[in-house]
């Protein structure tokens, strides 16, 4: 099994994404000399425009994608709403920009309170755990295009801000540099569809599973992580080269980083594999390559900073309550590795 014969061609996607950004970055010369003028190009964890005053808007939307069906499924909502501000703050602070604010999109097939009521409690967690500000949003009833019965879809939008010379866009990696690898919680929310083409052909979804010590519901829908606290702290303390958000495209969109310097990276150490992934590779007779590609495999962010501060970002995760652990280096070779097999 392969995310692509799942439903989600990722090479395709991507392909898509670099003809789109070409077309959308006409759009920067509307701006150009004035206030909110784009400062990079499209194709990093967020888009960063220029205040006119030595900071920088950062600027970034996102959805919990298909993790909303398991949430449909097990009639829980309580923790998407975690998921969707954790997928906008996580990539804002790849720039090394502050979160501040965050709106929520929330489409429905019908209006059901009860639902639109746990929905808000995790957005209101998540707002919390990341230090941003909650000031608005929108909820559309759409009949027509959502048909699952209750039919929903959450999108959040969030900025954030940095002083320009603080920005970490990857421009100074440099060959040797560490990778600095921080657990993730489960599945986070990528790679949703693939798992549940997988366990749902012979799981029931509440079923109990003795190596997870819970169903499988509970185990997708486990929040996703948010490093916004201990990755500002790291930023501001150590040097730090490149920030990663270990999401779609799993260990492959390191390349957007690394690439920024014309290097590669070798993870030659991934930590043991979580028993969620295991039974999805096992299931699904999924190769490493795929695995790596499509999930986080037990990593959910990844720092690069020099190998004498590498101790030192452990050590500063650890206090913040995430573990954290040496993956591999940055190469000279083009690419992404992870024990040697090229993934991207």
């Amino acid at each position: 099994m392969t995310y692509a014969r799942a439903g989600v061609d990722v090479s395709q996607v991507r392909k898509s994404h670099e003809a789109l950004a070409r077309l959308l970055e006409s759009t920067f010369k509307t701006r150009k000399g004035k206030l909110g003028h784009p400062v990079f190009p499209i194709g990093h964890y967020a888009g960063l425009v220029d205040l006119n005053d030595g900071r920088v808007l950062s600027l970034h939307t996102d959805n919990v994608g298909t993790k909303v069906i398991i949430a449909q499924m097990m009639r829980k909502y309580d923790t998407v709403g975690i998921d969707c501000v954790a997928m906008c703050a996580n990539d804002l602070i790849c720039t090394g920009a502050e979160p501040i604010s965050f709106l929520d999109y929330l489409a429905m097939a019908k209006h059901d309170r009860r639902i639109v009521d746990q929905i808000a409690v995790g957005l209101v967690e998540g707002a919390k755990q990341a230090g941003m500000a909650i000031v608005g949003g929108e909820t559309a009833i759409v009949p027509d295009l959502l048909s699952r019965d209750p039919g929903l879809d959450l999108v959040g939008m969030a900025a954030g801000i940095c002083k320009r010379k603080d920005l970490v866009l990857g421009d100074e990696i440099r060959n040797g540099d560490a990778l600095v690898g921080v657990a993730s919680s489960g599945i986070h929310s990528n790679g949703l569809t693939l798992a549940r083409k997988i366990l749902l052909r012979e799981y029931k979804l509440k079923e109990n599973v003795p190596e997870l010590g819970r169903s499988f519901g509970e185990e997708l829908l486990e929040p996703t992580q948010i490093y916004v606290k201990p990755v500002l702290e790291v930023t501001r303390r150590l040097e730090v080269h490149g920030l990663a958000h270990i999401t779609g495209g799993a260990f492959a969109k390191l390349d957007r980083i690394v690439g920024q310097a014309r290097l590669g990276a070798d993870i030659e150490q991934p930590p043991p594999t979580p028993g969620i992934f295991r039974i999805i590779q096992k299931r699904g007779r999924v190769s490493d390559r795929e695995m790596y590609r499509t999930f986080n495999m037990g990593v959910g962010f990844v720092v690069i900073c020099p190998q004498r501060a590498e101790d030192a970002v452990i050590r500063l995760f650890l206090r913040h309550g995430h573990n954290a652990f040496g993956l591999g280096r940055v190469q000279k070779k083009r690419g992404i590795r992870v024990k040697d097999k090229f993934i991207s």
